[in-house]
């Protein structure tokens, strides 16, 4: 015997047809499936797609190289890469049979599955089957036997019996079902063929020749091998068809819409939120119905893999709020499917209609003002699910009706009025700096190098006025040109803006962009991440585009270029929490670490730092509203202080935002870890390793002198 093998060893002619009517059969199923989903998202809103070619080119290089999968879990990530990879082998490797077979044997008379090239083939197709089949069990094993809390489909956000998760678990059980008789199936073919025919190439195949080896001690060769063999054939050839026609309808579909949503991603999503036409009518502000949402997010509620990533790393979930990211989309998912997707046809043939109103239905209200707009869903989602702005959006819709908290009305009406969430008079802002033995400037009325975007915490909060003090204190002993706006700066809007207020937001950042540009500096800092923020990458589209930085960015910078020269070593022991707006939003992480390490400060990180560090509770407009969680739970400023003291002594808990003053001094106190450890602005560190604990005109003077 040539070193070959019959496709179809075995089977009569009729057997052969029937294959190919399964065939047909399976690739229609396919094909009206995939139909199915492209209607479903053309009925989406459209939306322009730029830079294809960049972005087919990043989807290829995080798809193949399984970067976003294995973050934070490198069993999972490991195990799909094993599937992945096998799958593909095998895959390919069908399809070159499938032309050898169908094209270039009957075709061009022409057979290259045979010699060496078989033997290879043989020898990568077994490596393949042997990788998915240990991806299977490493995957299967995390699930089931390991249980990984995240991967279980219990939600935080509903009751018990309010909702019903069966047919998810039933379709990870056939999913992984499926791929692996597959596997199983192939090696068993393999293995029976080899125990009929013995050729003398059977070591090549060496998963098939161990079972063969097997078989043969067991007796069972000759008509009953030939039986199982042909068997064996129609029950992986029926499986591989069925697995083919399944996967627009099944969990597999997401082999299809991940790596499409991973291209369409995009890489600002949920940092520079869309701002709404100016002749927006009311049922066009923001989302409502399954069909406001864009195409591309259609199609990621089908390239959710249900892994639990999101829910896992959102702080309102560990909070105890009724928020769930994953269940969120799966929600979203079920209702498109249901008014869009397959279900949608079964309507036209008689099937009761569905209403496409998702907005306090499927999606209920309380869920989307849990959202505190961190960020960590987006940022650890493994396939590129923009859940921030569907969040956003929803809210828009809900502030648009009227159907908001009272405590948050009521702050949109005094920002509205103030131009700051305090209510103060507007003339106050600036107050904070007579407590300063020199005079700061006022930019509208004397240029400056450097515009000090201050913000409403820390102009108005009494524990963060004295960080302002601090900051102020240093920048004059550095030398640094520096004036403020006073009374003319209005709150950034940032948290209004995510909390679904576009109309207050955008007379907020039209106030400040006309009041800022009218200045004459050279760039804009801020030591409020949320003005950092809205400054640098959002107020751009409303005619605002400056050199934008945050204030431990400035420190640093002038650290480095000894323009602010520590006196000593400070030695203390302490941990830095990332904010999530200068963190996840900006990716300034190493800039307060390398000014902290600079003024002698040994930090201790907590497990979750920098893009997974855990959001205080007081983004997203959560800081203006009541609270709403399950008895019993902590808030995640309390859960970030025990983090914290977890890792043993600490002189400091160390921030770099003002809502982080405000968040943890008191989780502090309400944690019962009250005396155990302090909280310092990183600002404050800075001015005490300078030397001039009070700051006055005198004792700069001096210090200066001293230099």
């Amino acid at each position: 015997m040539g070193e070959t093998r019959s496709v179809f060893w075995g089977l009569s002619r009729a057997e052969i047809v029937v294959w190919y009517g399964l065939i047909v059969v399976s690739t229609a199923i396919f094909a009206v499936g995939v139909a199915m989903l492209v209607s479903k998202y053309r009925a989406g809103r459209r939306e322009p797609l730029r830079d294809l070619g960049q972005r087919a080119l990043r989807m290829l290089h995080i798809v193949f190289s399984h970067t976003w999968i294995r973050r934070r879990d490198r069993v999972a990530g490991l195990g799909h890469a094993m599937v992945f990879y096998g799958f593909l082998v095998l895959f390919a490797g069908t399809t070159i049979l499938g032309i050898d077979t169908d094209i270039t044997k009957p075709i061009f008379h022409t057979n290259f599955w045979t010699g060496p090239f078989y033997l290879a083939f043989k020898v990568a197709l077994d490596l393949g089957g042997l990788f998915l089949l240990a991806g299977l069990v490493l995957l299967g094993a995390n699930r089931w036997i390991r249980r990984v809390p995240r991967l279980d489909y219990r939600r935080p956000d509903r009751a018990q019996g309010e909702y019903d998760r069966g047919l998810y678990r039933a379709g990870d059980v056939v999913f992984v079902t499926t791929l692996f008789t597959l596997a199983i199936t192939g090696f068993f073919l393999e293995g029976t063929w080899l125990a009929v025919t013995h050729p003398s190439f059977a070591d090549w195949s060496f998963v098939g020749w161990v079972l063969m080896e097997l078989f043969r001690s067991a007796g069972f060769t000759g008509h009953a091998a030939e039986l199982s063999h042909h068997v064996i054939w129609w029950v992986h050839g029926v499986a591989a068809e069925a697995f083919v026609a399944s996967i627009p309808f099944t969990k597999a579909v997401h082999m299809l819409a991940a790596p499409a949503n991973v291209a369409l991603r995009d890489t600002d999503a949920g940092k520079r939120l869309v701002a709404l036409p100016a002749d927006a009518e009311p049922d066009q502000v923001g989302y409502s119905l399954v069909t406001d949402l864009l195409r591309h997010q259609l199609l990621s509620l089908d390239a959710c893999t249900k892994c639990g990533k999101c829910t896992d790393a959102c702080p309102a979930a560990a909070a105890g709020y009724p928020l769930s990211p994953r269940d969120l989309i799966l929600d979203l998912r079920e209702a498109a499917e249901a008014t869009l997707g397959a279900h949608s046809f079964l309507r036209a043939a008689g099937a009761p209609g569905l209403d496409r109103e998702v907005l306090g239905t499927t999606i209920r209200a309380e869920t989307l003002w849990s959202c505190t707009q961190c960020m960590a869903c987006v940022e650890i989602c493994p396939v590129g699910i923009e859940h921030v702005p569907i969040i956003n959006q929803f809210r828009r819709q809900l502030v648009e009706r009227g159907e908001l908290e009272p405590m948050l009305q009521s702050s949109f009406e005094t920002l509205f009025k103030a131009g700051n969430s305090f209510g103060e008079p507007k003339r106050k802002r600036g107050r904070w700096t007579d407590g300063l033995d020199f005079e700061v400037k006022d930019i509208r009325k004397e240029p400056a190098e450097l515009l000090w975007f201050v913000g409403d915490y820390a102009s108005f909060d009494p524990r963060s006025q004295r960080v302002s003090q601090a900051l102020a204190t240093v920048l004059h002993h550095a030398g640094v040109d520096f004036g403020i706006l006073r009374d003319g700066e209005r709150s950034a809007g940032c948290d209004v803006r995510r909390a679904g207020e576009e109309g207050l937001y955008a007379t907020l950042a039209e106030a400040n962009i006309a009041a800022i540009n009218a200045c004459d500096f050279e760039r804009v800092f801020s030591s409020d991440p949320h003005s950092f923020h809205t400054l640098k990458n959002e107020y751009p589209a409303f005619g605002g585009d400056w050199n934008v930085v945050h204030h431990s960015e400035l420190l640093l910078e002038l650290v480095e270029s000894g323009r602010l020269i520590p006196r000593r070593r400070l030695g203390y022991r302490a941990t830095y929490h990332d904010p999530c707006m200068l963190g996840r939003y900006n990716g300034v992480f190493e800039a307060p670490r390398r000014l902290l390490a600079a003024i002698g400060v040994d930090l201790v990180e907590m497990p979750r730092n920098r893009d997974n560090s855990l959001c205080c509770g007081a983004g997203g407009g959560r800081i203006w509203m009541k609270e709403q969680r399950a008895e019993g739970s902590r808030r995640t400023s309390e859960q970030r202080i025990d983090e914290a003291t977890a890792l043993g002594r600490l002189d400091y808990f160390v921030v770099a935002c003002p809502k982080d003053v405000t968040m943890y001094s008191d989780a502090i106190k309400t944690s019962g870890h009250e005396g155990e450890i302090e909280l310092r602005e990183i600002t404050e560190l800075v001015l005490e390793s300078l030397g001039i604990p009070g700051g006055s005109e005198s004792e700069v003077a001096e210090t200066r002198a001293g230099r």
